[in-house]
């Protein structure tokens, strides 16, 4: 069985500078209301990791492969997840 790290090596993310499609709506709703950090468990690509010393999400754009479990899984609604502009987002770079 292939590991999610082979697959994601297969694909890029291209990031838009200008218009991240990807916002974490109110960082004190992470660090005050979420004692699961449920985003870090449930991204298959490991987009999120909580920074405790930051008292907030990371966010790694480049590993996002736009499932949008993110959206619907934050249980306060604090991820806005909308498909990237055309031309960025996830390019296959093998095929």
């Amino acid at each position: 069985m292939e590991k999610l790290e082979d697959k994601l090596f297969t694909v890029r993310n291209k990031k838009d500078e200008g218009h991240p499609h990807i916002r974490i709506l109110d960082d004190t709703v992470c660090a005050e209301k979420c004692d699961g950090k449920y985003c870090n468990h449930f991204c298959p690509a490991g987009v999120y990791v909580w920074d405790a010393d930051l008292k907030r999400n990371l966010v790694s754009y480049e590993n996002c492969i736009e499932c949008g479990a993110c959206a619907i899984g934050c249980p306060f609604g604090n991820i806005d997840c909308e498909t990237p502009r055309g031309g960025y987002g996830v390019q296959f770079k093998y095929g």
